[in-house]
Parts: C-alpha cells; structure tokens; sequence
C-alpha cells in the first residue's frame, strides 16, 4: 500500500498524450488520402486468429518473449515493498511444504507489516499471488517467473474470454493490446505486488458466461467456478463484486424466457458450479483454520483485527488502538494508515480523484481512452448497456475503500478492454465528411500503443521524475540497497544475524525486517533492533552467528559489526508492551525504578531524572519529557515519582 507511484509524476505530462495526438493527426491525413497502409497488420493477424487455440497461445507467449528480451536491459526485480515481501513470504511458505510456518519464540524481532507472527509466522495475503510465485520457483529457480508466467495465463485467459464475445480477429487484438499495456512495462510484471493471477480469474469467470448463455455445459459452469475460486484467494473483496455481479447476469437470464430448462439449469450449471465453489470453500476453510485457527477467519481479517487501526473501508470506524511492540510499526499504523484513511474520509471528491486518475492510468490511458468515445452508441445496444452496467457496478466497490492501488480492480481487466474493443468496432464505422477517419484511427491504435512500449523501454534512461508515469515501471532502484546488502553477506560465507536500526524520520515504506519461511535456517536473519535485553537474548539464540547493524537511512547504508556499532537505547514504546520483556509489566517496571531511584517514591526529580533511571531499568528510553511532564518552561522543576509515573502509562 505504502509503496505507490511517485505523486509527482502522475502530475507530468505524459508521452501517451502526445503519441494520441499524433495518432489523429495522422488518421485524419491517412482518410483525407485515403491511405490503407495503416492497416498492414490487420491480415496477418485475421488469418492466425482463425486458428483459436494458436492464437491463445500466441496471446500467453508475446508478453513471455517481449519481456525475456528485454531482461539484459531490465533483469528481475528486487522486491521493494511490504506487499510484495509478504507474498514472498507466503512462496517460501508454499515451497517448503506447508501452508503456515511455526510462531518463532523471538517472534517480537521479526514483525513487519502484512505479516503474522502470531499464532503463527505466515503471509497475511491471500494465497493465489503466492502460489504463482512459488510455480515459478519451482519451475525456472526464480520467484519472478511465477510473476512472468502469471502475465502469461492473463493474456491467454483474456484472449479465451475474448473469443466468446467477439470475432476471432478482434479476441486476438484485444488481447495483444492487454500484452502491449499490462504485459511488458507496468508493475504487473516488473513487481511481484500482482494483478495478473486475478484479471486471469475475472477472465475465465467472463468468458465462461457468455458461453454458458450461449450453450449451457458443465465444463463452462465449472471454469467459471475456477475463475471465482482465483478470485477468492486474490482479490477477495473485488472479486465477490465482480462474482456478484456475474451471478446476477447470469440468474436473470436463466429465469428470463431465453433461458434454459429447470432440468438443463441444474445439470449443467449449478450443480458444476456448486460442486467447485464448495471445494474451493472447504480448501479455503482449511487454509484459514491452519494459520487463524478458525475455518472461517481469513489471515487477512486477522492481521487487521489485531494489528492496526484504519479500516479498510470508508463506512467503517477505526478500531481501538492495539498497543505496540516498537515505535516504527506504532508510525506505520497510527500515523500513515490512519492519515490515509482520515484523508479519504475528509476529502472524499480529492480522493475520488485520485483513484479515478490511478485506475485510468493503468487500463487506459489516452490511447485507450479515444475508443471510449463511442460509449453512447454501446448504450443504445442492449449488450454494450449490459456490459457498461456491469463496469458501472463493480466499480462502485472500488470507490468506498480507503487505499486505491490500480490492481485492486484486476478482476474486471477483461471486462475493460472488452469495452475499448466494442468501442473500437463501433468507432470503425465513423465517417467525417465521407473520409474513414474512425477506420484510420482504429487502424492506427495498435500501432501506437506498439510505438509506447517503445517509448518506455527507451525513458528508463532518463531521469526518474521525467521517465516514472503512473502508467508504467520497470524494476526500480528503491529496494536495491537491502538486496545489496543481502547478496554481499550470503556470498561472504557461513550465517548472519542483522540488526536494522531505523532513524527517527524515516520512510514508512522502507521496510527491510522481512525473512524468509524458515527464519532458524536461513543464511541470513534480519532482525529489529529492540531494548537491551531483548537483544542479548536473541544474540545468544543466534549463538554462532555474525551480528551486524545496518541502518537504512544511512548515505549508503552498509553493515557494520554490532559489537562495534555505538549502543541506542530502544525508542520508547507504551507500558505493557506484549513482546517487550521490560515493559510487559507495569507494576515490574514501577518497582524496579523505585529501587534503582534515590529517594524511593517520596523524592522528588525531573522528568529527565526520573527517564534517566527508567532507561537504565528497561533499556528503552524514556517519552521526551516536553509533553506534558512538566509545567510551564522550566524544564528542571522537579516531580514526584507518582506524577511522573502516571505521565508515563498515558504516553503511546
């Protein structure tokens, strides 16, 4: 969530604008001269759709190909955000065979946002991205791959998709456009955050509708009910709008007149149906029950219950304040979450804003956008109204969530560029002064968006705040220096314990305590820097192990030997913090400081007095005192034990 697009460089003008321009410029004068060069592609292509099944294939292998070419200029990604390390956590998880991984006894030094510790260490994302991952990893040695092939299975589902509702040569362009767009250069594929695996469901949930309206079978019923069970276990929210509205579509029609027989209806719709989603449930309940305990209970509804404040929808209110192990995730939930929620709630037609312009981006940008001009002729259709319906409906879920990543609409991929598909078909037959220019520009679209990868691939070389669009990004630099790290001390030999020291003001996003599924075994462990105790603990835990600090904001950061490293002491986190030994008890903690303090409870100090013996008790520094400890300006007026106590347990 934390890692999205360079705000700045959504408000730059894009080279899609000028390339649209060009491309009704150049429409206008092909019609005026009656130019047919423009639509050299559209035989070859016609002839090599005819063959169905080749040309889903070639819709699955052309983002494979294009992207594999390009890998010397653009290698894998390194991961970067919170996102995509939790779901690399859950392929790591998936690869050693099981679906949860044990809680870790020094779970405390290991939490990280979208992570579960407890009751067990396990991604809190659904499991599909995952499991595309850990395909991959299995397959060619590399957790992108499962990225790469995901990309793969989209195009090819689209393409599937797009073949029930429109001639061959038609599912094949829109399909090569979704490669050209979503396939190469977005961060569907150049990420491991995901997309694909869910626009494939939303794919097959679509395609088998048409069909089963078409000619009801249960081979139908039961893709759809595979592209719902995808959906489920990635998007879940969305995809349930999305299967909602499908299901609605698909009920009306079976009790309208042209719908099937009570008999036919239930033999080859939904029973299928029923058989697979019940399966898909019963293997969902399990999953659940192996790492919340309760079938019913998704790691995700978990890990917010119990971890953070905002809620992920704009109806709801926030939760209680949970109290915290260390300062950096108290920022993460308390300060940027909760702001982000607070912002969407006060400014709701700024925030509509924003999420408008981030999904349009994405699906269709200026070139994309031009087909939609003949939207009000698709409405006088009865299906282009149907299907205008259907987008109008699922996009109203994404409108009342609080956080707006352009993936979360992915299960209705298909469903857009069916849309821009049957605009471009009506917008083939527009004439301007007896000239085809509707025929040119549809013609000249293909070509184009072709033209933009190639304008992408050549503005990774200039700087990043002219070259990062909202509509695309390669591998990024970000995130780079972590893997640097990681890859200098793995080929250095043996095993490491890392301690990441973070500074007062800092990214939330740069988040680099993430391990992987089998923390005790892995070559090396990254680990918060907590109170003193806490430490040595897990140092002796680790016995035989390198220890080394590393702080992230440093200019560069590098590791540096912990028993070299200058001491901090813990910044302070509340009173009856659960994974802090030091703090779990109020009244230990009030004790020890009595006894280390001179005077006992009648003596009187400052409040810096009083933190200075809380620090040496707990080794975790005390709240500054300038809030609200002491009265008026003199900083030195001395307190009372009790008075500085209770200012104390109301810190957070």
């Amino acid at each position: 969530m934390i890692c999205l697009f360079l705000q700045r460089s959504a408000d730059l003008p894009s080279p899609e604008i000028a390339l649209a321009a060009g491309l009704l410029a150049v429409a206008l004068a092909a019609a005026q001269f009656r130019s047919r060069w423009l639509g050299w592609w559209e035989g070859p292509l016609a002839r090599l759709a005819r063959r169905k099944w080749l040309a889903i294939l070639v819709a699955a292998l052309a983002p494979l190909l294009l992207r594999a070419i390009l890998l010397p200029w653009f290698p894998a990604p390194e991961p970067r955000c919170d996102d995509e390390f939790s779901f690399l956590l859950g392929a790591d998880t998936l690869a050693h065979g099981r679906l949860a991984n044990p809680q870790h006894p020094f779970w405390v030094h290991f939490e990280s946002v979208h992570i579960l510790v407890r009751p067990v260490y396990a991604s809190a994302f659904p499991m599909a991205q995952a499991a595309a991952l850990a395909v991959g990893k299995a397959l060619f040695g590399h957790w992108w791959a499962g990225v790469w092939l995901g990309v793969a299975l989209m195009c090819g589902a689209i393409c599937w998709m797009l073949q029930g509702f429109l001639p061959p040569r038609w599912a094949l362009l829109g399909a090569l456009l979704v490669a050209l767009r979503l396939g190469v250069s977005s961060y569907w594929m150049n990420s491991y955050w995901g997309g694909a695996v869910a626009a494939a469901g939303g794919a097959l949930v679509l395609g088998a509708l048409v069909r089963i309206m078409r000619a009801p079978d249960w081979r139908h019923a039961a893709a759809m009910g595979l592209g719902l069970a995808v959906l489920a276990n990635s998007r879940p929210f969305e995809g349930a709008v999305f299967g909602a509205v499908i299901g609605v579509v698909l009920l009306a029609w079976m009790l309208g007149r042209s719908g099937p027989s009570r008999g036919m209806a239930w033999r080859a719709i939904v029973l299928p149906l029923a058989a697979v989603l019940a399966l898909t449930g019963a293997g969902m309940g399990f999953y659940f029950a192996r790492i919340t305990g309760k079938p019913w209970l998704a790691p995700y509804v978990l890990y917010r219950n119990t971890a953070t404040m905002a809620p992920h929808f704009l109806w709801q209110s926030p939760r209680p304040q949970p109290l915290f192990n260390n300062r950096e995730l108290r920022h993460f939930y308390l300060g940027w979450e909760m702001n982000a929620y607070l912002h969407a709630l006060q400014a709701p037609l700024h925030d509509l804003k924003e999420k408008t312009g981030a999904y349009w981006r994405l699906y269709f940008g200026p070139l994309l956008t031009i087909p939609l001009v003949a939207l009000p002729f698709l409405w006088r259709d009865r299906k282009g109204r149907r299907l205008l319906l259907m987008g109008a409906a699922f996009s109203l879920a994404l409108v009342g969530q609080v956080w707006h990543n352009a993936h979360y609409a992915a299960p209705a991929t298909g469903l857009a560029v069916l849309i821009v598909l049957m605009g471009m078909r009506r917008l083939r037959l527009w004439r301007w002064r007896r000239r085809p220019v509707g025929l040119c520009l549809v013609r000249g679209l293909p070509v184009a968006c072709a033209a933009m990868l190639v304008v992408q691939v050549l503005a990774a070389r200039l700087p990043a705040d002219v070259a990062g669009q909202g509509s695309w990004r390669w591998p990024a630099l970000v995130g780079v220096e972590r893997a640097r790290i990681l890859g200098q001390l793995e080929r250095s030999g043996g095993k490491h314990l890392v301690f990441v020291r973070y500074a007062a003001r800092r990214d939330p996003g740069n988040e680099w305590v993430h391990n992987d599924a089998d923390i005790d075994h892995s070559p090396v462990v990254w680990a918060r820097e907590l109170d003193r105790t806490g430490n040595a603990n897990l140092i002796r835990y680790f016995e035989g192990r390198r220890v080394w600090l590393v702080e992230p904001e440093a200019a560069p950061p590098h590791p540096i030997p912990y028993q070299e490293a200058p001491p901090r002491l813990m910044p302070f986190i509340q009173l009856g913090a659960p994974g802090i030994e030091p703090l779990r008890s109020p009244e230990a903690v009030r004790r020890r400081v009595l006894e280390r303090s001179e005077g006992g409870a009648g003596a009187l100090h400052s409040c810096d007095v009083w933190n200075f013996y809380f620090a040496e008790v707990t080794g975790v520094a005390g709240p500054e005192a300038d809030q609200g400890c002491y009265a008026g300006n003199d900083r030195s007026l001395p307190v009372s034990f009790d008075y500085w106590f209770a200012w104390v347990a109301r810190q957070r």
